[in-house]
């Protein structure tokens, strides 16, 4: 006798929760984050709350648009990992189409807003970013490289980017900076989450490089990455002329990254992993914090 198993009915709060949930809110919020000091320091002053709430919504807008393609995209290899399965396309809780719609959607809405409310100079970067995160890294990248992490890690950076030229209608060397540390972050955090959970992604035949390469090579590169990025941190100060809490910052921070990924690669265990990747999301807040802060203290009277 076989017994059949279904899902509660679906009311409207729950389908509320799984819409939201193809949006990754966790991962935008953080990628606002990453957003705010640029807008403070793009044009040495306070920008219009037109360009301000403009920025903020089309970057949400178009992170959110991204992270629901990538929902679409991967509905196949996330029901095959124990960490994505009950996302809610492989969960049977959503359908494809909705999702697609949604991602068009929030792409369209974030076109809008930052073509009216800043520039489409800023806009069309948000574009290429979901463009870039959905085809060319999940579709592709993802799946056919273990260089996927870093490749891909392009339109997770882009924020900063974006808000920049949303208030000067141009690309300079600070946004640049903000650009490259969050890439140079990107695979650390990822390769740290990627040692914790191997079996998933080798269950869903994707060459991450702990499966293709194996543990010791992943926390050599994880330590390398580490060192290259807080050196990028060091440059962010005085290249973007910020005070020296943001130097001071920098240094503090980079000496606990470099000492979780040393102690990563000298003592490799789950749980040296799952400290760093834990710790680098703590780290990325912090930094970016204190530039806005830093940003915002030098800009509030101009």
């Amino acid at each position: 006798m076989s017994v059949v198993t279904s899902h509660p009915p679906l009311t409207l709060g729950r389908t509320a929760r799984a819409y939201l949930e193809l949006t990754k809110p966790r991962i935008v919020s953080l990628v606002l984050f990453t957003a705010l000091p640029a807008l403070f320091m793009a044009s040495g002053r306070m920008p219009s709350p037109r360009v301000f709430w403009g920025a903020v919504i089309g970057i949400a807008l178009s992170a959110a648009s991204a992270a629901a393609f990538n929902h679409y995209f991967d509905r196949d290899i996330d029901g095959l990992m124990v960490r994505t399965r009950t996302r809610p396309l492989p969960a049977g809780l959503l359908t494809p189409p909705a999702a697609a719609a949604l991602a068009l959607g929030l792409a369209w809405f974030s076109w809008v807003v930052l073509c009216v409310a800043c520039n489409p100079y800023s806009a069309w970067i948000a574009m290429l970013s979901i463009f870039y995160y959905a085809v060319i890294y999940t579709v592709w990248l993802k799946r056919r490289t273990p260089q996927n992490i870093v490749i891909g890690g392009a339109p997770g950076a882009s924020a900063p980017l974006i808000a920049w030229v949303a208030v000067t209608g141009r690309v300079d060397l600070p946004a640049v900076l903000m650009f490259a540390v969050i890439f140079l972050w990107t695979p650390p955090h990822f390769w740290a989450l990627s040692l914790f959970r191997r079996d998933d992604y080798l269950r869903a035949g994707l060459p991450m490089l702990p499966v293709t390469h194996g543990e010791p090579e992943t926390r050599r590169q994880i330590l390398i990455y580490s060192v290259v990025l807080v050196l990028a941190t060091l440059a962010v100060g005085p290249l973007a002329k910020l005070g020296p809490w943001t130097w001071a910052t920098a240094l503090v921070l980079g000496i606990w990254f470099i000492r979780e990924a040393w102690r990563l690669f000298r003592s490799p265990s789950t749980a040296h992993a799952m400290s760093l990747f834990r710790f680098s999301i703590l780290y990325l807040f912090v930094f970016f914090l204190v530039m806005t802060v830093d940003a915002w203290w030098r800009v509030r009277g101009a």
